[in-house]
């Protein structure tokens, strides 16, 4: 059982190559592309709805609550980044139903490749909120002294995103690896579900991290007001 997707070559011409990775990526890529275009095609302001604009308003709804409760108090400037990393992560571990498909969340590459898209982010948001002084001063406090704790800090939280989507999604493929080969005919099924559980919950956690750093980014130091200054 081939445990990363990096393993399965399609093509190969000398240095450069095709492989599950880079395929399935794409693949989920104009899963979600096509997908949004046909259920954003007839949406409807009237009191009837098709079943699939009711969902759609479900989930979208229930994202921007979550970015609102991490810290954001505009999520609707948020949502077309964050909401994209939520739904790509989700539905790589939803298509592990389909036979011969392998998450390209299971590639290191894939998500090293996540967690750059958020360290990116960061600072964009940041600057657009903040502006370029505001946010590179931020680095600075509470004393110089911290600018290269918080330099550090932004590396390497950016490197903890991509190890731990890989590690779980890696990890629940191992176990069921080895459970097909100790009970072939009990444990898939069980570990199939268990499997979906993990992509969501993991998808959930790096949507969540990705808006508390956005959101400590784009959160600017309000002044206290005179005359209410601590004794």
């Amino acid at each position: 059982m081939r445990l990363s997707p990096d393993a399965v070559i399609f093509w190969q011409d000398g240095f450069f190559k095709l492989n599950a990775t880079i395929v399935f990526t794409w693949c989920l890529m104009f899963l979600l592309a096509v997908g949004s275009k046909l259920i954003t095609r007839r949406l409807s302001s009237d009191m009837e709805r098709s079943r699939w604009q009711n969902l759609l308003e479900i989930v979208v709804t229930a994202i921007e609550k979550q970015i609102e409760e991490v810290g954001l108090s505009q999520p609707r400037k948020y949502i077309g980044f964050l909401g994209t990393l939520f739904l790509f992560v989700a539905t790589a571990a939803l298509c592990t139903v389909i036979p011969g498909y392998l998450p390209p969340t299971g590639s290191l590459s894939t998500t090293a490749a996540l967690a750059l898209c958020v360290f990116v982010a960061v600072p964009l948001f940041g600057i657009a909120e903040q502006g370029l002084g505001g946010y590179l001063a931020s680095y600075t406090k509470p004393t110089f002294i911290m600018l290269p704790f918080n330099i550090i800090s932004e590396i390497s939280r950016t490197l903890a995103l991509a190890i731990r989507l890989f590690g779980n999604m890696m990890s629940g493929t191992m176990i069921i690896g080895i459970l097909l080969s100790i009970t072939p005919f009990i444990f898939p099924i069980v570990m199939t579900v268990l499997g979906l559980l993990t992509g969501m919950v993991q998808a959930y956690i790096f949507f969540i991290l990705a808006t508390v750093y956005i959101a400590a980014a784009t959160r600017a130091r309000k002044p206290e007001p005179e005359g209410e200054s601590s004794p």
